[in-house]
């Protein structure tokens, strides 16, 4: 009986000591839940949410550039990138059987057929960057493209959209308009200079994701894009396709090194065309070289030569001590100074101050130079904005080169008064020029057809140029109906002539210095510089050609007939009314005209 009830006690202690286990269990449990559910809810919430809940960047496109009428000159457009989470791409056929590891193989091979890339290449760049969870396979493909990449199903392979900057009218824009790089930001141009303008601001949304990375569902937005602002700008798209196309035209015919024209609108001061050559095609990165991008226009330097000869018979016109009457005696047309020889192209005997404009005279503007003080002509150039930049805020703008009257030479001075010895851009001459025909008053250069509002918010550095030059209204009208002389019958540039337009201009044949000190006897600027209605002056043009190779390389043979063309069918485009409706036969030269230029 003992040994029973003894067995007894053992067995009602081990059913016991199991239930109290059973109730200790329990209780854990209770507890636990507890803690999940009640003490650490929002700390467990939080650590649940970062495992499926992530922040995403919604790209905001960058804002439209446009003409002066709205017409697009760069646009955004969506585009989709692909990346791979190459650390969940190896880790799905890591320790994997050779089937698995073909098949991986397979998926590199149609992954790269689909891209256009080499699969050797791929499958080395996911290899080599193994441990990481966003590497880049492909950037800014179309959005089809990108849905076949999805559709084969490759685990870690993403999509992400993008925006690719796209110019619709190409290298006719290229040199003022520059380009973006992969990621969006300007690197040249308008797109450098109003960069933080264009630029949008990106949004961001929580999104919840499932172990593969694919989104289930948005839970929230948090923040809204916001698109960059619209920038538009003062060039005009069909003078701007005409001066390009007749550029172009003209660097080829006459096989030379280079060229630019800036037409710019004397009343405002906008620029209203410029273009380069050789030309760039920002839509292709290959055209992306330095040589080909640089805008000529604004970032080249050369000696303006004789195209400075009104600005300074200007000044002598405005000291009192001449008038376009004045009679000059230049001989033979050699004049020694020193031992350096200064050489016209023509005997032109005694002349007057017209007749040294007309004729281009280098001995008679020469002369007419050494009679002035030499801070004088200085300070008219200066006065005109030679030896600082035009302010017009474009990335790499030169400022020219202005030599010091207190270290001018009698010889420097001289060549000084027909553009040798300085050197200037294309913007700098075209701006002068404006002057002129503004009989003094100076105004802001500018890329911006409203300009005030957006350069204030670009917050773009730009030097106020208001004010007036240092010559009088009386000289400078003088000297503009003098300039009228250089594109008629006897002056130097009657290819530069308008149907229906009286024109002011100046040419400049320009030999180029060489690399072992003084000057070359074969190569050559030619330029053209003008203005025109005279008697209600609105544009003002610049024609610059580099080193023409063609036989040909004088300044009225070369670069004055671009002028014509661009100066005729631009005041055409903006209906400007003819004041020399004298010509005989004007409509028919009009339209021979308009035929030329294509």
């Amino acid at each position: 009986m003992a040994k029973t009830k003894h067995t007894t006690e053992i067995q009602a202690y081990r059913i016991n000591f199991v239930y109290f286990i059973l109730m200790l269990v329990v209780c854990v449990l209770v507890w636990r839940v507890l803690d999940l559910q009640v003490l650490n809810k929002s700390f467990l919430k939080d650590q649940g949410n970062a495992r499926v809940l992530r922040e995403l960047e919604v790209t905001a496109h960058r804002g439209m550039i446009t003409d002066r009428n709205g017409y697009p000159l760069a646009i955004s457009t969506p585009v989709s990138s692909i990346w791979i989470n190459a650390r969940e791409f190896s880790q799905h056929t890591e320790n994997s059987t050779d089937k698995r590891a073909n098949q991986k193989n397979s998926q590199i091979y149609q992954l790269a057929k689909i891209l256009d890339l080499n699969s050797q290449s791929l499958k080395n760049k996911i290899k080599k960057r193994a441990d990481k969870e966003f590497v880049y396979i492909k950037r800014r493909i179309s959005p089809d493209l990108a849905q076949k990449v999805m559709d084969l199903s490759i685990k870690g392979i993403h999509t992400q959209r993008e925006y690719q900057r796209f110019y619709p009218d190409g290298e006719v824009f290229g040199h003022v308009l520059g380009f973006t790089d992969v990621d969006d930001n300007g690197q040249e141009g308008m797109e450098l200079a109003y960069d933080e303008w264009l630029s949008g601001v990106s949004g961001s949304k929580r999104v919840v994701k499932d172990r593969l990375g694919r989104i289930i569902s948005i839970e929230e937005q948090i923040s809204a894009p916001q698109p960059g602002k619209v920038l538009s700008l003062s060039l005009d798209r069909s003078i701007q396709y005409l001066a390009y196309k007749t550029l172009q035209k003209t660097v080829q015919k006459h096989k030379a090194k280079s060229g630019s024209i800036v037409v710019l609108d004397i009343e405002s001061g906008e620029i209203m065309a410029m273009a380069s050559q050789p030309g760039f095609n920002p839509n292709r990165a290959e055209d992306r070289k330095t040589q080909l991008y640089r805008n000529r226009a604004i970032a080249d330097l050369f000696e303006p030569g004789s195209t400075m000869k009104p600005i300074a018979i200007a000044a002598a016109l405005n000291s009192g001590r001449f008038s376009p009457g004045t009679q000059i005696e230049t001989g033979d047309g050699w004049f020694m100074i020193g031992r350096k020889t200064i050489k016209d192209t023509h005997a032109n005997g005694t002349i007057d101050v017209s007749t040294v404009l007309q004729k281009s005279s280098n001995v008679g503007t020469a002369k007419i130079a050494l009679a002035l003080p030499k801070p004088l002509l200085w300070d008219t150039f200066y006065s005109f904005g030679f030896g600082s930049d035009t302010g017009s805020g474009f990335p790499g703008e030169s400022a020219g080169r202005l030599k010091r009257p207190r270290r001018i030479s009698k010889i420097e001075q001289a060549v000084l008064s027909f553009g040798y010895g300085m050197s200037v851009t294309n913007l700098q001459l075209t701006n002068a020029y404006s002057m002129i025909a503004r009989e003094g008053e100076k105004k802001d250069v500018t890329f911006l057809s409203t300009a005030d509002a957006q350069q204030e918010s670009a917050n773009v550095q730009l030097q106020t140029i208001a004010g007036k030059v240092s010559l009088s209204s009386r000289s400078l009208k003088q000297v503009s109906k003098m300039m009228e002389g250089v594109v008629k019958k006897g002056g130097t540039a009657p290819k530069a002539a308008v149907v229906g337009y009286k024109v002011a201009g100046k040419t400049g044949t320009v030999k180029k210095s060489s690399k072992h000190g003084g000057y070359t006897k074969k190569s050559y600027s030619a330029v053209f510089a003008g203005f025109a209605p005279v008697d209600k002056p609105k544009l003002a043009i610049v024609v610059m050609i580099d080193e023409p190779n063609n036989g040909v390389y004088y300044g009225g043979l070369v670069a004055a007939p671009a002028f014509s063309d661009v100066m005729s069918g631009a005041l055409r485009f903006l209906n400007i009314e003819p004041d020399d409706i004298s010509q005989p036969d004007m409509v028919s030269q009009i339209e021979e005209s308009i035929g030329r230029q294509g």
